[in-house]
């Protein structure tokens, strides 16, 4: 489903073209370009609401379901960020519900933050109250797409799969959620090893809930040979952050330069900012093609 706007109707997925704004990528119908080099931003929005202290979740626990004044501040703060990037992953962002206002939060962000591609996986739907899922925005069109549900005992996860091509192979984006309980995160980051494994090129990014330290994320650094800074970044909670459980991570093929959260306050995450450096330059394509839903 192809739309310019967010609208009421039309916010499970779409894959558009957004209208053109200046920026880096430029006029979607611009002719291929070489870039080796990409800015990323991963970042969990909670739906572009604000948490500040822990009893939050209880006193502001309405604003999950329901619709308030700060929200939309929040998203044009969020989409002022989002300018500096080529390529963002989105997790916890609303595809249009009571919330939200029935608006898709990602088309929001992509029409406002200039970006040329966006498209929004849908994980989880809480009747008209809540409907979230993982995001990707663009400034160069893919020539695939793929949605995959996660593993698990508890429905509503996923890994959003984006494939660019480059002069040489191809660039992998995948955007992943992962599960609270670590038995789930570890039969879900072994479904992801499994989806990448035969990908020289990927750039894996999203709330993975754990620690670097933990078994499972040592576990699937060991089988997949991912590049992180080699430090932690504490992202969680936004307003004094202790546990580093937001990622960027990057294929051996790929280099990753200056890896750091920012310290903005729109969530209870901060966003994950990096850049990486190709090894084979992206080429840019002008039209997307449809998107497709995975297994």
């Amino acid at each position: 489903m192809n739309h310019s706007l967010p609208t009421e109707g039309s916010n499970d997925h779409a894959s558009t073209p957004s209208a053109t704004q200046p920026g880096r990528g430029g006029d979607s119908t611009s002719a291929a370009s070489a870039i080796d080099r990409l800015k990323l931003l991963s970042y969990n929005i909670q739906a572009a609401t604000t948490t500040r202290r822990y009893h939050e979740y209880v006193t502001h626990s309405w604003r999950q379901v329901l619709p308030h004044v700060g929200r939309m501040d929040n998203l044009d703060a969020i989409a002022e960020c989002l300018r500096e990037y080529d390529m963002v992953g989105l997790q916890e962002a609303d595809a249009g519900s009571l919330r939200s206002g029935f608006l898709n939060q990602t088309g929001y962000l992509a029409l406002h933050a200039g970006f040329s591609y966006w498209h929004h996986q849908s994980n989880r739907r809480v009747g008209r109250f809540a409907h979230v899922g993982n995001s990707v925005l663009s400034r160069f069109v893919p020539d695939a797409i793929e949605e995959h549900r996660l593993p698990g005992a508890i429905p509503g996860r996923g890994v959003l799969l984006t494939r660019f091509p480059l002069e040489q192979g191809f660039l992998v984006l995948a955007v992943a959620h992962l599960a609270l309980g670590r038995r789930a995160r570890e039969q879900q980051l072994n479904f992801i090893y499994e989806l990448l494994c035969d990908e020289p090129n990927v750039i894996l990014m999203g709330d993975f809930n754990a620690s670097p330290q933990s078994p499972e994320i040592q576990r699937f650094i060991e089988q997949s040979a991912y590049v992180g800074d080699g430090a932690e970044q504490a992202s969680f909670p936004s307003w004094r952050p202790r546990r580093a459980i937001d990622y960027i991570m990057v294929s051996p093929s790929l280099k990753l330069h200056q890896i750091q959260p920012l310290p903005l306050l729109f969530s209870d995450h901060l966003p994950i900012a990096a850049e990486v450096g190709l090894p084979s330059p992206l080429r840019e394509f002008a039209v997307p093609v449809p998107a497709h839903s995975g297994v």
